[in-house]
């Protein structure tokens, strides 16, 4: 068995994992990632695509920002359509100037993999049966890969392997809480090579459903739709979806949307899942291995990169100066601006999102809230500061240089 010997062991090269290691690269921090996929797997994944503004100061900071600044979509504001009616949200005018940028996570992946292969960092791609040991007192690492069984011993391990991952699953039963809810949706996305329906993001209510248009570029959309659970991709071709996504839209946009062929379409469930504690004696969750939220509020990438402005600085701290303040406070630091990001999603997706089990009542409720918040400055402003993104108090970033 080959003996490796760091500070910290990351393990999932997601874009958490690869975060985290670009910021102790650049505090000097020895560490590794461990990866169960293949490096192309990880850099082909289609996720989200809207970046808060404290995420693109981190990635700034983090100096991976070069692609991000020449191809990324400054936005200002968004449209909400509801009852046929489209109304913009000014999130810059609302929030003292800031917006979101949409890039997409695949990007940010693949500039994080190119940050850290240029740097001759060490991962361990396509990992075989990873283990966590001994997190409460001297954490090691164990796997295998190409017939050869390795084990890392660390001072700290780095949950970033996401839902499914062994991290999570590998803390005390009886020490751990999870809190979850499932909706009773999915969203059906299509990725096509055609230009966006319009300038900024529309989120749409209607009879039939949620929508989102949403794009990547100037040349590529992302679109999505409510669907219920029981449907399955091979029931959507692309004419049917680009069909359905007309009757969701406005006269205006239905005139503007160009269709094409997809280059993928998926459909994906809707959850709410927090985890508490997010620490585990010398193990630390992160990312989607903590928290997974409904796409409708744009969180969890942002979700993610906040979790390892913590988990960072905490690390940095303790190196530099022996204080273990930022570790022992990481959990409810992170867990404070997780809740509020899971309001908002959970918010977000009830208000736009058609339920079967809604009454005529409940739809003229959440119709009347709607008209309240769009017709409202302080309504308003109470969804622009969440959509760009709460503070969270490590973004003075001189405490990670």
């Amino acid at each position: 068995m080959d003996v490796i010997h760091t500070k910290i062991a990351i393990i999932g090269s997601g874009p958490a994992g690869l975060l985290l290691g670009q910021l102790l690269y650049k505090a000097g921090i020895e560490h590794v990632i461990i990866e169960q996929r293949s490096a192309d797997y990880v850099a082909a994944r289609i996720r989200a695509g809207i970046l808060e503004q404290v995420s693109v100061d981190l990635l700034k900071f983090a100096g991976v920002d070069q692609h991000l600044q020449r191809d990324g979509l400054p936005h200002s504001g968004i449209e909400i359509l509801t009852q046929g009616k489209k109304h913009r949200i000014d999130l810059a005018g609302l929030t003292q100037g800031k917006q979101v940028t949409v890039y997409g996570q695949t990007e940010v992946t693949k500039d994080l993999m190119q940050a850290r292969e240029q740097a001759q960092l060490h991962s361990y791609y396509k990992a075989q049966d990873v283990q966590v040991h001994d997190f409460d007192d001297a954490p090691y690492v164990t796997f295998n890969q190409n017939g050869k069984a390795y084990q890392v011993q660390c001072d700290f391990i780095a949950g970033c392997d996401g839902y499914h991952g062994i991290c999570r699953a590998s803390a005390p039963q009886d020490k751990i809480k999870t809190f979850e809810k499932v909706y009773p949706f999915g969203w059906l996305g299509v990725l096509a090579d055609v230009p966006p329906v319009a300038d900024e993001l529309i989120y749409v209510q209607s009879d039939r459903g949620f929508a989102l248009c949403s794009m990547r570029s100037e040349t590529r959309s992302r679109y999505y739709l409510q669907v219920p659970l029981t449907d399955h991709v091979d029931d959507w071709s692309d004419e049917r979806f680009w069909e359905e996504l007309k009757n969701r839209l406005d006269a205006e946009s239905q005139q503007n949307l160009v269709t094409g062929p997809s280059i993928e379409k998926s459909i994906a469930p809707l959850r709410s899942f927090v985890t508490e504690p997010m620490r585990f004696g010398k193990m630390f969750l992160a990312g989607d291995a903590a928290h997974i939220v409904p796409p409708t509020g744009a969180k969890g990438l942002n979700l993610a990169a906040s979790d390892i402005a913590y988990l960072s600085a905490a690390l940095i701290e303790y190196y530099r100066t022996g204080s273990e303040q930022g570790i022992d406070q990481y959990s409810e630091k992170c867990l404070q601006r997780v809740w509020k990001a899971e309001r908002f999603s959970w918010w977000m997706t009830h208000l736009l999102h058609r339920f079967d089990s809604e009454s005529e009542f409940d739809l003229k409720i959440k119709q009347a809230e709607l008209a309240y918040i769009l017709g409202s400055e302080a309504g308003q402003t109470t969804l622009a500061e969440n959509y760009v993104g709460l503070p969270y108090e490590i973004m003075d970033l001189d405490q990670l240089s």
